[in-house]
């Protein structure tokens, strides 16, 4: 068996391995990735990108679906109709470029790749298993990046008619009847989008209601539209199994019923992926399933290192994509550290949530006394002209400085106004400079400017 050498060894490439990977190489360090899947991870092949091309295709067939919406328009069409093989070919087609770029970005970046399975032998040694044989790898710095899993139900084993959500994105027929076990933001997301696309839908949640994360008054109007849209919400009930087409569920007070179901997605969580790896071989310190770091992505033990999902929460690509590129700078001799106060947390729901920071009750809890201002988009031109003006915008600052400590927004659309809200809060910005930042009219962005007005007492237009 050859020995490789390198100064970073990266087991995973996801989007924190990848990119890790690549800032690397940029850096000048002799960097080598091993993957056993494909580059890109859950979140470009069974999550993030697929799930939101599958999304944009079930809004594009619910546009047309919808005549009462059009006439008011006065837009008349005949009925539409599906093909959702197509639907899927297109999907694929958009990973596989998207994987293809990334394959080409580690090859620009100089960094070396291999397919295959790392098995860690020790902090600084590992052996790649391939097509082609095995191969040990000696480096310096270990960073793992193998990212997570879907939880799995005893009572709910994957396979056949009971898929993960990496089943269900692999589906090449919307299903007649499809229960969802599960209300976080997997579950709902894809529950709404084969809704749409013409499956009679049950979501079944143990908690009281769905999206039990985020707090309620942003949930409201993605109920009210899973009503709209003909989902059926079983919150405060338990799945207990499946057979014959039926999903078996318990309510609170332990009454069962079955609903009907061609297919079940549970979509109750996701855990780390650490087995399989050798990671017993390393003295890591733990929290609970997830490989403790230190605000460097540091474990306990020197040089090694653990990025994304890995981790813990929050289970999001762009926080391991930070993580990572703050390694390979660290490991180049950079001063770094990580933050985690500006992350944005999307759900792409109908309506999208988008949360930053701290939410009102929290900030209270931390800093006391507070200012809040909220602004809807029912008072937005950008978002009747769209047809769609559910939700609003929520600005938290501290009283005594007004330096924003929080946004969250749901509407239509509000995903491509994360960017404004972390970077108010990465910048340390206080409500005036949001207030006295022209925001361009119409856009629904008007309605964050609008937020930071309220919250110092000036409104505009509310």
């Amino acid at each position: 068996m050859s020995d490789l050498t390198c100064k970073i060894l990266i087991v995973g490439g996801g989007p924190g391995g990848y990119v890790a990977a690549i800032r690397a190489g940029e850096l000048g360090l002799d960097a080598v990735l091993v993957e056993d899947g494909r580059f890109g991870g859950t979140c470009l092949h069974v999550g993030c990108i697929p799930s939101k091309a599958i999304i944009h295709a079930a809004d594009s067939f619910r546009a047309l679906a919808e005549p009462a919406a059009l006439a008011a328009i006065g837009v008349t069409l005949p009925p539409p109709k599906l093909d959702y093989a197509k639907t899927v070919a297109w999907k694929d087609a958009i990973v596989a470029r998207l994987s293809t770029g990334v394959g080409r970005l580690l090859e620009r970046a100089h960094a070396r790749s291999i397919r295959g399975r790392a098995t860690i032998v020790d902090g600084k040694s590992a052996i790649a298993h391939s097509d082609t044989g095995e191969q040990r790898i000696v480096c310096e710095h270990l960073v793992i990046a193998t990212g997570s899993e879907p939880f799995k139900l005893a009572a709910l084993p994957f396979g056949g008619d009971i898929l993960s959500s990496t089943g269900a994105l692999a589906l090449t027929q919307v299903p007649k009847t499809l229960a969802v076990v599960g209300a976080g933001y997997i579950g709902m997301e894809l529950g709404t989008a084969f809704a749409k696309l013409g499956a009679k839908v049950t979501v079944v949640e143990a908690l009281p209601r769905i999206l039990p994360l985020y707090d309620e008054e942003l949930t409201q109007p993605v109920a009210r539209r899973a009503a709209d849209l003909g989902i059926e919400m079983r919150c405060g009930a338990r799945a207990l199994g499946f057979a014959d087409g039926a999903l078996r569920v318990a309510d609170s007070e332990g009454e069962e019923a079955s609903v009907p179901a061609d297919k079940v997605l549970v979509a109750v969580g996701r855990r780390p992926r650490t087995e399989g790896f050798g990671l017993e071989r390393l003295d890591l310190t733990m929290a609970g399933p997830f490989i403790r770091v230190d605000d460097r992505c540091a474990t306990s033990m020197r040089n090694v290192w653990a990025v994304g999902d890995v981790t813990g929460e929050p289970m999001l690509a762009h926080r391991a994509m930070a993580e990572g590129e703050m390694v390979a700078e660290i490991i180049a001799g950079k001063r770094r550290a990580f933050d985690h106060r500006a992350i944005p947390a999307v759900c792409f729901t109908d309506p999208e949530i988008v949360t930053v920071g701290l939410t009102p009750e929290a900030a209270r809890a931390a800093h006391g006394e507070i200012l809040t201002g909220s602004f809807p988009f029912r008072a937005n031109g950008r978002a009747m002209t769209k047809q769609d003006d559910e939700g609003f915008v929520r600005i938290v600052a501290r009283k005594d400085n007004h330096v924003v400590l929080g946004v969250q927004a749901v509407g239509a659309g509000v995903s491509e106004l994360s960017s404004a809200f972390s970077l108010a809060i990465e910048m340390g910005a206080r409500l005036e400079d949001v207030a006295l930042t022209i925001h361009a009219h119409p856009t629904q962005s008007e309605a964050f400017h609008e937020a930071a007005l309220k919250a110092l007492g000036m409104p505009l237009h509310v």
